[in-house]
């Protein structure tokens, strides 16, 4: 039987997917007595329930799980060391003194008071009127997202002959998961001349299928009344623009859209959060806190991840600093070192890091570079003219995250630089 609602938290986390349970284990387990989690599913482990497909854990536990057994492991855990949740509940609004206006089945409408709050509620994906497609509005035009839990969960197929506009992974895993299901899938079109999912999902859901992807296209229009009979392709150029004669008509019933992620973070914006406009997520420090004091943010609300156990460290980092936050114990008189885009790079998180984290942990920065680029690279942070670290990849991709780890023997550097600029750049 659920314990009643308390009116009082040490830490409240809002999403219960990978980053939030993460969030909320490490509290638990960094001292805070009292967590709760918010969810507005019935259920715990938000969106890898729908993700059947394996590519879960390789990095947190050694093993290639499917999306299920993943989130399985930590719902365990947080149920073991006592965490409540408060599930099929939505979150109203949060305020700057992190009260939380909640409402659900359970307990109706309550007002909750939290000595610190993560914020975890994922992204959402971009949709038609977005990108803004003209043409009629006929019924088969949905997201991947939706495909996937229509065929995954729900046991329905949204049609017999796809196209799939954008090459981002849940457009890459449903083309092969469609066409397992007996479906046939046309084309993927990517609208930019680089893949933008990651290029393992293009070996093993497009290239093993012989799914054909074509760069630089886009859907023109879409052609049907009461249900999609075609798209019409289109080349563009480096503007994005259509090249004249280029023009394919695609049979099809239905177009499906992975054109993007977007952090969702209407309720951070509530609570006073200052977002990047580059990556719609928070400005946010080494431990994901916010530039509210208490509130923290974890996983794909901060910026849209490529694996999801990147989203469970952020989750475990944002849940200990949370904790200490609750329990009076952070470094309220931190000196800010900011971190900055240099070249080739799109953004950098951390947006800014305390120098004294380096005596106890490593801090890792990731980014994501502007284009693609095949030969081997060097990620250098620099201070000026000073290099402060650097590491060797064998390429760097927009669909892929690149990272670079601050360790302690960085610390002198660290922590006497005015601000630590990323740049990815051919060796």
């Amino acid at each position: 039987m659920a314990k009643p609602l308390k009116s009082h938290y040490d830490v409240v986390v809002i999403g219960a997917g990978p980053g939030g349970l993460a969030a909320a284990i490490s509290a638990k387990k960094t001292g805070a007595d009292d967590v709760l989690m918010i969810d507005r599913d019935p259920e715990l482990g938000g969106i890898l329930l729908q993700c059947i497909h394996n590519g879960f854990g390789v990095e947190t536990f050694k093993e290639d799980l499917p999306g299920p057994s993943y989130a399985q492991r930590f719902i365990n855990e947080a149920q073991s060391v006592g965490i409540e949740y408060l599930l099929d509940a939505m979150v109203l609004d949060v305020t700057p003194g992190r009260k939380i206006y909640v409402s659900g089945a359970r307990g109706g409408f309550r007002e909750l008071q939290a000595r610190a709050i993560v914020i975890a509620m994922g992204c959402r994906e971009r949709t038609r009127a977005q990108i803004r497609i003209p043409g009629p509005r006929p019924a088969g035009v949905y997201t991947a997202g939706l495909a996937q839990r229509w065929v995954n969960v729900e046991g329905y197929m949204p049609g017999e002959r796809f196209v799939i506009l954008g090459s981002g992974d849940i457009g890459m895993i449903m083309a092969r998961r469609l066409t397992f299901e007996g479906a046939k899938v046309e084309r993927v079109l990517e609208v930019m001349p680089y893949l933008t999912g990651l290029s393992r999902n293009y070996v093993q859901c497009l290239m093993d299928f012989d799914i054909p992807l074509q760069l630089r296209h886009t859907v023109k229009r879409i052609i049907g009344n009461d249900r999609v009979e075609a798209v019409e392709a289109v080349q563009v150029d480096e503007r994005w623009q259509s090249v004249p004669g280029t023009e394919e008509i695609i049979p099809c019933d239905t177009l499906l859209l992975s054109v993007g992620l977007i952090p969702e973070n209407e309720l951070s914006q509530k609570a006073g959060v200052v977002l990047d406009p580059v990556t719609n997520g928070p400005f946010v420090d080494d431990g994901f806190a916010t530039n509210i004091p208490g509130v923290f943010a974890a996983g794909n609300v901060v910026h849209v991840y490529d694996l999801v156990d990147w989203v469970t460290q952020a989750g475990l980092t944002a849940g200990r600093r949370a904790a200490m936050f609750a329990k009076g114990s952070c470094n309220k008189k931190a000196v800010m070192v900011p971190t900055a885009a240099g070249r080739n790079v799109r953004y950098v998180v951390p947006h800014k890091l305390d120098p004294e984290t380096l005596t106890q942990d490593a801090i890792t920065l990731q980014m994501r570079v502007t284009q693609p680029m095949e030969e081997a690279v060097q990620v250098r942070i620099t201070d000026g003219d000073t290099l402060i670290a650097k590491k060797r990849e064998r390429y760097a991709r927009p669909g892929e995250m690149v990272s670079l780890t601050l360790r302690g023997q960085e610390y002198d550097a660290v922590r006497n630089a005015k601000k630590l600029v990323v740049s990815v750049a051919p060796v």
